[in-house]
Order: C-alpha cells, then sequence, then structure tokens
C-alpha cells in the first residue's frame, strides 16, 4: 500500500518543508511507511497549515489549521490510524487529538 501525507510548503506564516521534514523522519523512526511530500499551495490559505492524507482506494483527508510546533503526536497518531484502517475510513479519530477537530473534509476512495 502506498500511504501519502501532502503538507504545503507556502502556508503563510509557518515553515511546511521543515515539517514535512521532520514529520518524515519520525515516521521512519516508528517504522511508518508513508511518502511525505511537500507541496506548493494547497489553496487552503484560510487554515494554514494544511496537510492531506491519501492511498489508493482509501479515502483522501484534508486538514487544516495544523500547529507544527504542537501537533506532530496527533499527525503521528492519525497517520496510524490511517495506516491500519482498510478503507481509510476513521471511525473515532479520538487517538489523534486535536488533529480530529482540524479536519476540514474526507473524501471517500
Amino acid at each position: 500500500m502506498s500511504h501519502r501525507i501532502v503538507v504545503c510548503s507556502t502556508c503563510d506564516g509557518t515553515d511546511g518543508k521543515a515539517f514535512a521534514a521532520r514529520l518524515r523522519t519520525a515516521l521512519a523512526g516508528r517504522g511508518m511507511a508513508f511518502d511525505v511530500q511537500d507541496h506548493d499551495c494547497m489553496s487552503n490559505c484560510g487554515r494554514p497549515l494544511s496537510v492531506a492524507f491519501s492511498a489508493p482506494d482509501k479515502a483522501t483527508y484534508l486538514f487544516g489549521d495544523i500547529n507544527p510546533d504542537t501537533d506532530m503526536a496527533d499527525t503521528l497518531a492519525f497517520a496510524a490510524l490511517y495506516a491500519a484502517s482498510p478503507d481509510g475510513w476513521i471511525e473515532d479519530a479520538r487517538p489523534a487529538g486535536r488533529l480530529r477537530h482540524c479536519l476540514i473534509g474526507r473524501v471517500p476512495a
């Protein structure tokens, strides 16, 4: 399964490239196989920092208002939930802490 996380690299007032780099390192340290990419502008400028999770045949999630200084643990918790879900549909996101309140949308596979 090819899991992907995309981080907006141009969100105003945040350093998305640095967050993506830290996320890559943290995921690798936990043995979690995600392709972490930074991307210029995800058109969610009103709610920086934007982060999206996707994988083939899984729901896609878009989050906004991610705080790169305090939301790493919750982002990693969501990544674990997402990787463990066969269809990407997360029914109980409480283990992802504050991140669940940052959800903008979930798109079915």
